[in-house]
C-alpha cells in the first residue's frame, strides 16, 4: 500500500481545477511536502505548497523542475490542454499541442522523476486520462488521452520492477475552468481528488471517478453503436 501520509508529492498543473483539489486532499491526508506547478508559480495559492515553475513541454524546465524535487516519491501528471476543436477545422498546431501537453508532457515529467522515485525506495505515479481515453469525440483531447491510457499500460509494466506503481485515473466532466462552456453534469473537483487518492493508496492500477466513465468502459467490449449512437443503424 502506498502511504500518502509523510510522503512528498510533486503535482503538476497544481493551480487550480483538479490540480487545486489535489494539491488541499495531500495536505488533508498528511503530506509531508507537496510541489505544486504551474506555468506561473505565483499562480499556486496554497499557503503550505512548494511552487514550482513547470512547462511540462520543455525539457529544460521538466529538468530544473526535477533538480529542486529531490525527495518526491509519488508523482502526479495532472496538467493538460484543450485546445483543438476539431480534425478537420482545428489548425494543426492546437493539435500538435494537445498531443504535446497532454501526451508527450506527462512522458517527460515521467522520465525525469522515475529515477528520482526510484532512489527514494519506489513510490507511485498517477496520470490524468479521461473516459474521452475510451470515447472519441472528434477532437485532438480524446486522441491526446487515449494515446495517454495507452502510454500509462506500457509505463506500468516499465516502472513494476523498479518499484514503481502506476495509476490511471478516468474522469468525465469536472466542474473546472476547462469545462466552462459545456453544459453537462459535472463532478467536483474535490471528489476527483479524493477518488483519486484513494486509488493511490489502495495501489489501484486504474480508477474510474464517475458513472459516466464506468459506463463508457463497460461498453468498450461491445459493438460500436452502443457507443456512437450516431452511427448509421
Amino acid at each position: 500500500m502506498t502511504s500518502i501520509k509523510g510522503a512528498n508529492v510533486l503535482v503538476t498543473g497544481g493551480s487550480r481545477g483538479i490540480g487545486k483539489a489535489l494539491v488541499e486532499e495531500l495536505f488533508a491526508r498528511g503530506a509531508a511536502k507537496v510541489y505544486a506547478t504551474a506555468r506561473d508559480p505565483r499562480a499556486i495559492t496554497h499557503p503550505q505548497a512548494a511552487a514550482l515553475a513547470l512547462e511540462v513541454t520543455d525539457p529544460a524546465s521538466v529538468a530544473t523542475a526535477a533538480a529542486h524535487a529531490q525527495d518526491v516519491t509519488i508523482l502526479i501528471n495532472n496538467a493538460g490542454a484543450a485546445t483543438g476543436a476539431s480534425y478537420l477545422d482545428s489548425p494543426i498546431e492546437d493539435v500538435r499541442r494537445d498531443l504535446e501537453t497532454n501526451f508527450y508532457g506527462p512522458l517527460l515529467v515521467t522520465r525525469a522523476f522515475a529515477p528520482i522515485i526510484e532512489r527514494n525506495g519506489g513510490g507511485r505515479i498517477l496520470n490524468v486520462h479521461s473516459a474521452l481515453s475510451w470515447l472519441a469525440d472528434g477532437t485532438p483531447y480524446s486522441a491526446s488521452k487515449a494515446a495517454l491510457w495507452s502510454q500509462t499500460n506500457s509505463l506500468r509494466l516499465s516502472l513494476q520492477p523498479r518499484g514503481i506503481g502506476v495509476t490511471g485515473l478516468h474522469v468525465a466532466y469536472v466542474d473546472t475552468d476547462m469545462t466552462a462552456g459545456i453544459d453537462a453534469p459535472k463532478s467536483d473537483p474535490r471528489d476527483i481528488a479524493a477518488a483519486a487518492l484513494d486509488g493511490i493508496e489502495a495501489d489501484a492500477s486504474e480508477v474510474l471517478a464517475d458513472d459516466t466513465t464506468r459506463w463508457v468502459k463497460s461498453q468498450l467490449s461491445g459493438d460500436l453503436d452502443a457507443l456512437y449512437a450516431q452511427l448509421p443503424q
